[in-house]
């Protein structure tokens, strides 16, 4: 049976050039290199310089998938934007991505799933282009989640850092196999009742602030393993494939005791998971592309490997996706 799958086409990323280390955290707030690495796994972490805003980031990543992909960027007909951290309440950061590309037709919004955006932004774009809304998306996960930070509060500031990734993906006819390349599931989930488990103290219409990052630590951690692995097990159970078919793990870069913990959980060799946390820290919805492109980059993904993403953040929302590079 001919279906439509939507393909990989082109990966790219974008790290601002400021690296900030645990040392250099120790020195502005009460915390070690020692205690940020046996609780999170992270060494530093890229921070937006002054003036460098979301959208610069976004901007840098998809031209690099652009030009990965090998394609005129005038082909993009829809823009989605996976941001917890947009230049402006509005308009959505996606426009003014679409305008500096030189687009002037489609469609280029926002969606807000904080880390887990970039998991619904290509679940988005797939059923876009199985609907033929769409035929090439440029989808981003942008964030410069420095600017939400209580440099004060040393169990959220040593976590976060700023970057994105992109993905090219286009529409191509597959046999409606596992062997097709492209997307082969993706399922989304949220449950508000956990809102204020990780939250920001801010927002337009209720303090008409920014605010900060607040979060419990333990009752995160403890709901994404659960979550995710039971997400995992939903891609696998769609498919009729197992954990042992799962080329490369490529997770939400959160804390490397959850990757771990996700790992064991669903029975994933420690050599499968891509793990890109030490360097990045936590850059929200941009963590999942930016792993994505360092481990297709370094080769360690090649065509034809079954990949696995997945990504839990604030709301609760999580989700997984399983595809075929």
């Amino acid at each position: 049976m001919s279906v439509i799958r939507t393909v990989v086409a082109g990966v790219g990323s974008y790290l601002p050039s400021r690296v900030v280390t645990n040392e250099d955290l120790s020195k502005v707030v009460d915390t070690t290199d020692e205690w940020i690495v046996e609780r999170t796994g992270i060494h530093s972490r890229h921070i937006a310089a002054d003036g460098e805003l979301t959208s610069h980031l976004a901007l840098a990543a998809a031209r690099n998938a652009i030009a990965d992909a090998g394609i005129d960027a005038q082909e993009i007909d829809t823009i989605i934007l996976a941001t917890t951290t947009p230049d402006n309440t509005f308009p959505a950061t996606a426009v003014t991505v679409q305008a500096e590309l030189g687009l002037y037709h489609g469609a280029a919004f926002d969606i807000q799933a904080v880390c887990s955006g970039f998991v619904y932004a290509m679940t988005i774009a797939d059923t876009f282009i199985r609907t033929g809304q769409s035929k090439t998306v440029l989808v981003i996960g942008a964030e410069t989640f420095s600017r939400l930070l209580d440099w004060t509060d040393r169990t959220t500031c040593v976590l976060f850092g700023d970057g994105a990734g992109a993905a090219i993906v286009k529409g191509e006819q597959g046999a409606g196999t596992n062997a097709d390349r492209g997307i082969l599931t993706a399922h989304l989930h949220s449950d508000g009742r956990y809102k204020d488990k990780l939250y920001v103290d801010g927002g337009p219409s209720s303090t008409q602030s920014t605010g900060h990052v607040r979060m419990e630590g333990r009752e995160v951690f403890r709901h994404a393993v659960v979550n995710i692995a039971e997400a995992i097990s939903e891609s696998l159970a769609a498919t009729g494939l197992t954990a042992d078919d799962i080329d490369w793990f490529v997770p939400h870069q959160a804390n490397k005791r959850i990757l771990d913990g996700t790992a064991k959980r669903i029975g994933l060799p420690p050599e499968k998971v891509v793990m890109t946390v030490g360097e990045h820290g936590n850059t929200s919805a941009a963590s999942v592309p930016l792993a994505l492109d360092t481990a297709i980059k370094d080769g360690r993904i090649k065509s034809g490997d079954l990949v696995l993403l997945e990504a839990m953040g604030g709301g609760f929302t999580w989700g997984s996706l399983l595809l075929r590079f």
